[in-house]
C-alpha cells in the first residue's frame, strides 16, 4: 500500500507566534525563539524581518526584528534583540516576555538576502547586532553542506559583546570556505585577545579580506558604521552595485501606484473612507493615510513608518493614492490593491479596509 505523504502547512501571520524560549547572550541582549502554536513551519528567505505587536504600557507597539535563524530549520523562528537605553519595545520584551506567551506579527519582509544576489565570493560585514541576518544568511549556506567562500567581519565593542561567536567558530570549524575576523575597540580584563583590535578601515578590510574587489558585500549594523564601510570600498574603488545593506533608516523611496504627474498640493482636500470602522474624514493630499486615520483616533498598525517594513499594508478598494515606498510591498500586493498607509497620499476620494 502506497503511503500518503503528509501536506506540509507553512505559517502566516495570520496566526501569532507562541515564545518557547529566551537565551541571554549579552549584556541586555536576548535570543527569542518562536514557534507556531499549530505546529506549522515556517517559509522566509535569510536575511529578512519580522514585525512584532508588543502590547507595551499605553497601547500595543509595532517594531520590526531581523529574524536570526535559518528557513533551513523551519520549525522555529528565532530573534535576537538588545535593548537600548532609549528602547521601549525591546525593553519590554527583555523584562516581560517569558516562555508561553503569543504575539502577533506581521511578515516576513525584506530583500536583504544572499538568495537575491548570487555570488561565487561573499564578504559579510557587520556591527554590534546587525550580525544577525549575517548569521541567518552563513547558517542558511552551511546547512546546504557546500563549501561556500565567506570573509565575515563583525566588529564590537568587546569580545565579551560579540553575539553568535560560539556559533559562528563551530560552522567554521566543521567546514572550510567561512574565514572570520572578529574587530573589538576593547579587550575584557584577564582575558587574551588574538584577533583584531580597533575600528573598521581600508587597511582592516586589506587583511580580513584582501579579495574584496571580487567579493558580494552585504553589511548590517548602525547607521555611522555602514557610512564608513561605503566610504571605504569605494575609496578603493570598489563596485558599489554589488555592496548591499540592511537599514531601517528612510532610505531613497521607490514609486508605486502613482499616477503620471501628481504633485500634492497642501491647499487640496481628499476624502477617505475607512470601511470597516464605519468612518469617513476629509484631510489635505500631503497627509499620509496613516497620519489620518490616527488623526481621527483610528489606529493601523505601523512600524517604520516609512514604507519598508510593511507593517501598515492595508488594502484599497476605490480611488487612487500617491505612493512612495521603499521595497515594504511587492509589486503582487499592488496589483492586488494594496498600499502602505505610512507613505500613501490620498488624491481625491480613497476608500481602504481599515
Amino acid at each position: 500500500m502506497n503511503a500518503i505523504a503528509p501536506t506540509l502547512a507553512f505559517w502566516s501571520d495570520d496566526e501569532p507566534l507562541e515564545c518557547v524560549s529566551r537565551l541571554p547572550e549579552a549584556p541586555n541582549t536576548v535570543t527569542f525563539t518562536f514557534q507556531a502554536p499549530s505546529g506549522a513551519l515556517f517559509r522566509y528567505r535569510p536575511g529578512q524581518f519580522i514585525t512584532l505587536e508588543l502590547p507595551v504600557p499605553g497601547g500595543p507597539l509595532h517594531r520590526t526584528y531581523t529574524i536570526s535563524s535559518s528557513p533551513s530549520r523551519p520549525t522555529s523562528l528565532t530573534i535576537t534583540v538588545r535593548a537600548q537605553p532609549d528602547s521601549i519595545g525591546t525593553r519590554w520584551m527583555l523584562d516581560r516576555l517569558q516562555p508561553g506567551m503569543r504575539l502577533k506579527a506581521t511578515g516576513p519582509g525584506g530583500t536583504f538576502s544572499h538568495l537575491d544576489h548570487p555570488a561565487r565570493k561573499y564578504l559579510f560585514i557587520s556591527a554590534g547586532s546587525g550580525i544577525t541576518p549575517m548569521v541567518s544568511m552563513v547558517t542558511h549556506m552551511y546547512d546546504a553542506g557546500r563549501d561556500p567562500d565567506i570573509v565575515f567581519i563583525n566588529c564590537a565593542r568587546r569580545p565579551s559583546e560579540i553575539l553568535f561567536r560560539q556559533r559562528m567558530e563551530m560552522m567554521a570549524s566543521r567546514i572550510t570556505g567561512i574565514e572570520l575576523a572578529w574587530v573589538v575597540a576593547q579587550t575584557d580584563p584577564y582575558q587574551p585577545w588574538t584577533g583584531y583590535r580597533g575600528r573598521f578601515n581600508q587597511l582592516l578590510l586589506g587583511l580580513a579580506a584582501p579579495d574584496y574587489l571580487e567579493r558580494e558585500v552585504f553589511c548590517c549594523g548602525p547607521e555611522a558604521f555602514m557610512t564608513a564601510v561605503r566610504e571605504a570600498l569605494a575609496g578603493l574603488g570598489y563596485d558599489m552595485d554589488r555592496y548591499h545593506q540592511e537599514s531601517f533608516q528612510a532610505p531613497v523611496g521607490r514609486t508605486g501606484d502613482v499616477p503620471e504627474g501628481v504633485i500634492l498640493d497642501e491647499d487640496a482636500q481628499a476624502e477617505v473612507e475607512f470601511a470597516v470602522s464605519g468612518r469617513t474624514i476629509r484631510c489635505a493630499e500631503t497627509e499620509t493615510l496613516l497620519a489620518a486615520a490616527r488623526g481621527a483616533g483610528l489606529v493601523i498598525p505601523s512600524g517604520c513608518t516609512f514604507g519598508v517594513c510593511g507593517t501598515c499594508k492595508v488594502r484599497k478598494t476605490e480611488g487612487q493614492v500617491h505612493m512612495v515606498h521603499n521595497g515594504g510591498i511587492t509589486e503582487e500586493d499592488i496589483a492586488e490593491g494594496y498600499i502602505l498607509a505610512c507613505c500613501s497620499n490620498p488624491l481625491g476620494r480613497v476608500v481602504i479596509e481599515a
